[in-house]
């Protein structure tokens, strides 16, 4: 049986000035599809979603599009008014559709943003965080149930949190859909065929039907046929220029047919050289080779910011070698903790030791060290013409090929750059710096895939310490071998893999073990703080909201889980008002809480 084709393109190909992006590239998006995009930064790929959404036109080919399908566009960045995420929802309906009775917008709405996961539909949709402004910007496009929806680099900057719950949302809603993303672990979860546009193939772009692995080891088989290829064409040419050497004279129709059958094979051989001499960056950390085997030394460390706990009585000892990873949700104390051992804070309780003159190489996730208003050049040289690198003095013209900058772009000024490219400068600075200890507080936002690869294998070979935060869980469970895991109650624990801390997360979240866990906290914070003396009828209601708010929050964790599989709208709406009702009250307890303890 046929599938209904949803995009044709033909022979498409799109230029900016002079840099082209990509030409005489064909595709087929069928409905059912669930397409992910990759390719190097530069490649084009944000280009080729937003033609397919019909925000850009082509230079040449021909795009046809499904008669009355309804196309749903989610960028990379959005942003809102001061007003209720409802009225958003309602006002982009309304302009979709109309005629849509009132009642059944009101269904809608109230369906999808339980789905979703909006509790409270007034909530100002200035105040969401980064992750769940990006829940409401594929809110606002499925509100109009459209047939494909396009996602331009969603995963950018969610914590593992909100990507797990966009896997899940895309693996249980029945969508077509195409999505940029550099997350691999998400791509494997989500696609069942994968694009890669990318020069290195005869026509720009690389099709496979299958998932992310399947769609790597298609991609080595080609390329290792293309490198053969290349060799067998390569004697075919030198055999034919040696004919040529002997200057045949085209007086045959032979002959002549030879010589151009010479050319096509030499022009061929040119551009499959092209093709497979692909650029990489050269990313390689410098270490101290220090001998010193207590790097930091962490004592029943612990640290509180703005009345909250981060973490507590955490024994850590850093030793060269060690690729630690933080893991945990927005807001959990991640880069707290980072901090900390790297002395940029002072632990709460505890001690924490650094070995003498220990050189620690910090990797900011925000972005703020390098002055906007620098040109590119003074980002990567910022003593003049030349880098020291191990000793060498290496001219900024070499130096930034290293990073797949050319020469010709130094004098560019920093605010021009993409996020990728400030991403690489920062890099190529840590690379200037020996270190025995690499901080990298989210060093893979805006990295493509190729660059994300050479990065691994650097950090897999520096013979230093490690301590990295990233919401790529594919880098981190290639890289690190120990793991901090944040967010839930108790005492701070290291794990050896990602599934270990996910079984202890979970356990440690169950409604008994949180109950306990929260008065025991509880009891340790009022015997070590100077809290005011509390009356006995303060420390009865207080023990009560503490055994309440456990309870309460397992309620909303099963209304969430019903509401997802629910399609009675009846009980829909039901389960929607006593989930809003239980967050009402939570609130309340919490702000009780806090009442009593000030």
């Amino acid at each position: 049986m046929s599938q209904t084709v949803y995009i044709n393109c033909d022979n498409i190909s799109k230029s900016f000035g002079t840099q082209h992006l990509f030409a005489n590239i064909s595709a087929t998006i069928l409905q059912n599809d669930k397409i992910g995009i990759v390719g190097p930064n530069g490649s084009g790929k944000s280009t080729f979603m937003k033609i397919l959404a019909g925000l850009e036109s082509v230079d040449e080919g021909n795009l046809a599009t499904k008669r009355h399908l309804r196309i749903a566009y989610v960028p990379q960045v959005s942003t809102y008014p001061s007003c209720p995420i409802e009225q958003i929802l309602q006002e982009t309906l309304k302009k979709s559709e109309p005629q849509l009775p009132a009642h059944e917008a009101t269904i809608r709405i109230q369906t999808l943003m339980s789905k979703i996961g909006f509790i409270d539909p007034q909530q100002d949709a200035q105040t969401l965080s980064g992750g769940w402004k990006k829940r409401l910007d594929i809110a606002k496009e499925l509100i109009s149930n459209p047939d494909l929806l396009l996602l331009d680099e969603p995963t950018n900057h969610l914590d593992l949190e909100g990507i797990e719950w966009l896997e899940n949302f895309l693996q249980r809603e029945n969508l077509t859909f195409l999505v940029i993303s550099h997350d691999r672990y998400f791509l494997e979860r989500v696609s069942n065929k994968v694009f890669e546009l990318n020069r290195q193939f005869p026509k720009g772009l690389f099709i496979v039907h299958g998932n992310y692995q399947e769609f790597l080891l298609r991609r080595e088989e080609f390329l290792n046929g293309q490198i053969q290829y290349q060799k067998s064409l390569t004697s075919k040419v030198r055999y034919e220029q040696e004919w040529l050497k002997q200057s045949p004279k085209a007086r045959t129709t032979k002959a002549e047919s030879r010589i151009k059958q010479a050319g096509k094979w030499i022009d061929e051989l040119s551009e499959v050289q092209t093709r497979n001499k692909h650029q990489r960056s050269q990313i390689d950390f410098a270490a101290t080779e220090r001998l010193t085997q207590k790097l930091i030394v962490a004592k029943n460390i612990s640290k509180s910011l703005g009345g909250r706990l981060f973490f507590s009585k955490l024994d850590l000892i850093l030793s060269p070698g060690m690729r630690l990873g933080i893991i945990g949700a927005n807001g959990t104390g991640k880069t707290t903790l980072l901090k900390v051992l790297g002395g940029l804070l002072e632990p709460d309780s505890g001690t924490l030791k650094q070995a003498q003159d220990l050189n620690v190489v910090y990797f900011d996730q925000h972005r703020t060290k390098i002055p906007e208003h620098f040109t590119l050049k003074e980002a990567l040289a910022t003593d003049g013409e030349y880098v020291n690198y191990r000793g060498q003095h290496i001219h900024v013209n070499s130096w930034c090929k290293r990073f797949l900058f050319a020469p010709e772009r130094l004098d560019l000024p920093v605010s021009q750059l993409s996020g990728g490219e400030k991403a690489r400068i920062l890099i190529a600075r840590l690379m200037l710096q020996p270190a025995d200890i690499l901080l990298l507080d989210e060093p893979t936002n805006d990295l493509d895939i190729p660059t994300l690869e050479v990065l691994e294998e650097s950090l897999m070979e520096f013979p230093g310490a490690l301590v990295m935060i990233t919401h790529d869980r594919f880098m981190m469970d290639k890289i690190c071998n120990a793991f901090i895991g944040l967010g839930v109650p108790g005492p701070t624990q290291l794990f050896a893999d990602y599934r270990q801390w996910e079984d202890y997360k979970t356990k440690s979240l169950k409604p008994e073990t949180l109950k306990k866990e929260k008065s025991v906290e509880k009891i340790r914070e009022k015997e070590s703080s100077n809290q005011k003396k509390l009356s006995y009828k303060e420390k009865f209601e207080l023990e009560q909201i503490e055994e309440k708010i456990p309870l309460i929050e397992s309620q909303i964790a099963i209304l969430h889980q019903e509401i997802e599989s629910l399609n009675d709208n009846e009980l829909l709406q039901k389960k929607c008002h006593d989930l809003s009702c239980l967050q009402e009250e939570l609130e309340r307890l919490y702000v009780r809480w806090q009442e009593i303890e000030a």
